[in-house]
């Protein structure tokens, strides 16, 4: 038996991943600079919003008693006694028989507690005539999205275009964020060519650099770009070298049982092995350990595996949190695996998912045509109709 784990979990994969990983401290950013960082505590309302009980729509507000029976062939005649628009309030009181014209965003003045859209008015200037009821299901209560106090954002979030302008709606210019990882990227093989040169016979482009670098920037780690290293110790060892001041080393390639794996061989021989092997497919050879200091975390070569990896145990532990999945049906038999997780690719079509068809890990383009993992528990063979949990990808 080797001196290190083999294959486990794809839970414990991640645990013992995340826990190679330096603590990150927390830097507080402006919050145009913030988009794509990760929330570093949780941040409460410091105001409510709306701010104030406002119109949905333009129109006029009055009391919904002075229009409950309002029609186009008896419209309800009110008194216009001023406007209230955004950023200028409307100061006096809607008595009964009155309105005022309001636009979307305005605040309700007191009294007024239902509005009339702008479509459903005549208006001469004085008087206004309501051809409908006016309604309160048009009025934003104050606090209706949330309250001063509530906690809308949580640590761990990253922080999206649409969580940057929630965070802006909260009150905050700055937010606290973890900072950045950094990540070295090699991929491995003497196969493998830069794109735009001519391939030689059983020679590949580098794929994996670019979807991994992609997959990196998407949550905000910092990336070094070491490009790929061939089928040598020495080689490898030295481009190794240039990672220098990475939390993370992320290679591709060279880590299953054959004779020219040599990012296995250098983990085996010259570093540590926090384990070799995962119960999962595709991407079973992946192995971690630490290589002069650094950890190294080495995927399968083979493009879907060098993917599927990383977004259900790199991902998962440089942002500290758990795959974001769903329930649907399946519309397509999923067959399992006595000894492994599977996460098969999906089309997703109409609430249900089917099988791709093609699982091979060299498919690259089912990444593109499937982006959707259907997440198969060891042992557990799925059928038409059956509930199953699907990680959604970008």
């Amino acid at each position: 038996m080797p001196p290190f784990p083999m294959f486990v979990s794809v839970e414990e994969a991640r645990a013992k991943l995340a826990a190679r990983l330096p603590v990150r401290p927390d830097v507080l950013m402006p919050l145009r600079a913030a988009y794509g960082r990760t929330l570093a505590r949780d941040l409460a309302a410091l105001v409510s919003h709306p701010s104030a009980t406002e119109s949905a729509l333009d129109g006029v507000a009055c009391r919904a008693d002075d229009s409950a029976h309002a029609s186009a062939d008896t419209p309800a005649r009110l008194k216009l006694v001023g406007e209230s628009r955004a950023g200028a309030a409307f100061e006096g009181r809607v008595e009964a028989g009155e309105a005022i014209r309001i636009y979307t965003g305005a605040p309700l003045p007191e009294g007024a507690d239902a509005i009339c859209p702008v479509e459903k008015l005549r208006d001469d200037g004085a008087f206004v005539e309501l051809l409908s009821p006016a309604s309160p299901s048009d009025v934003r209560r104050e606090g209706h999205d949330f309250k001063a106090g509530d906690v809308i954002l949580r640590a761990g979030q990253r922080l999206s275009p649409s969580r940057v302008a929630l965070a802006a709606a909260l009150g905050y210019p700055q937010v606290p964020v973890l900072s950045p990882l950094r990540v070295a990227v090699l991929s491995t093989g003497d196969e493998v060519v830069e794109p735009g040169r001519p391939l030689a016979p059983g020679q590949v482009y580098n794929s994996n650099l670019f979807g991994l670098v992609g997959a990196l920037q998407e949550v905000g780690a910092e990336v070094i770009e070491l490009g790929s290293a061939p089928d040598d110790t020495a080689k490898l060892s030295a481009r190794l070298e240039d990672a220098g001041g990475a939390d993370l080393l992320l290679t591709s390639g060279g880590v299953s049982m054959g004779r020219y794996d040599f990012v296995r061989t250098l983990l085996v021989e010259e570093g540590e092995v926090d384990f070799w092997k995962v119960r999962v497919r595709p991407g079973g050879p992946a192995i971690l350990g630490v290589w002069r200091g650094l950890p190294l975390f080495g995927l399968p070569g083979n493009p879907v595996s060098a993917l599927v990896v990383f977004e259900v145990i790199v991902k998962p532990a440089l942002t500290g949190r758990a795959p974001s999945t769903v329930r649907l049906r399946a519309a397509s038999k999923f067959k399992s695996l006595p000894d492994k997780t599977a996460f098969w690719r999906g089309v997703v079509e109409e609430g249900s998912v089917r099988d791709y068809g093609e699982q091979g890990s060299g498919v690259l383009r089912s990444l593109s045509d499937a982006p959707a993992l259907v997440v198969i528990p060891e042992g557990q063979a799925v059928d038409v109709g059956d509930e199953v949990e699907v990680m959604l990808l970008s």
